[in-house]
């Protein structure tokens, strides 16, 4: 008798669980599944297999599928990862494109596609070992792994920092950078974005624009940024904001 397939279901929405436990139940393999509601139960429990084959959501309480991945790359190179995401942001596309290994076999698939493509590109990834990437997903990747439109982690940092509303001084006090550092990386991410500066304030209407809202508006088209990491990122914003006042007061305090 064939050894059932063992899969690790990373999923918190509970009707996205059910449909995948449908869909397995239709494969002509046996399949066990396992579920695990977060990305830090996904790893505690992938950690303890071994080749374990996932279907992973990218947007997760307490660990979210891109972090998952790369902690448990780290000690299983070798696990088979599906994505499923109703997302093709390019800020989670980019993040993967950094953390997988060579030679792993991973997948990528919408929610939003139909359910004999969803099934097909789980199949193809955790039980024919190839790689499976949406097309939606793929033209992203191309625009994520280009030289002239890729964000480098500093600019990236840069587009954090002004979508949180930012001045200079305070995000050169974030980055340990002086406000020099602080416009060299904005520039350099402005160009990055497309946006022609000089065009910006030399025609006639270009004093009607400001260049940190359009970067950040030509960020959430292209889904360098969303709602859902933004929240992530103003906990951490917080959390080093309440350290530098309480550093700042003490300071005053000795002089």
């Amino acid at each position: 008798m064939p050894t059932p397939l063992e899969i690790l279901i990373a999923e918190d929405n509970p009707k996205d669980l059910e449909f995948l436990e449908h869909l397995f139940s239709q494969w002509p393999e046996q399949v066990n599944v396992t579920r695990a509601p977060t990305g830090l139960v996904a790893l505690e429990i992938g950690s303890e297999r071994k080749r374990p084959l996932i279907v992973s959501d990218i947007q997760m309480p307490e660990l979210n599928g891109v972090e998952f991945a790369r902690q448990l790359w780290s000690k299983q190179p070798q696990a088979r990862i599906v994505f499923w995401s109703q997302f093709k942001d390019e800020m989670y596309v980019r993040s993967l494109v950094k953390i997988v290994p060579p030679e792993t076999v991973y997948g990528y698939v919408l929610k939003s596609a139909s359910k004999e493509q969803i099934s097909s590109a789980i199949r193809t990834v955790l039980i024919d070992e190839q790689c499976w990437i949406a097309p939606e997903v793929r033209k992203v990747q191309g625009r994520a792994g280009h030289s002239l439109t890729a964000l480098s982690d500093i600019e990236y940092e840069a587009l954090l920092d002004i979508s949180l509303g930012l001045t200079d001084n305070l995000m050169a006090q974030r980055r340990y950078l002086s406000r020099r550092g602080i416009q060299s990386r904005l520039n350099s991410l402005y160009n990055k974005l497309g946006l022609d500066q000089e065009q910006f304030h030399s025609e006639k209407y270009g004093d009607s624009f400001n260049l940190r809202n359009r970067a950040v508006a030509v960020s959430l088209a292209r889904g360098l940024v969303n709602a859902f990491e933004m929240e992530h990122e103003e906990k951490e914003f917080q959390e080093w904001f309440t350290r530098y006042k309480r550093s700042q007061k003490s300071r005053q305090q000795t002089t």
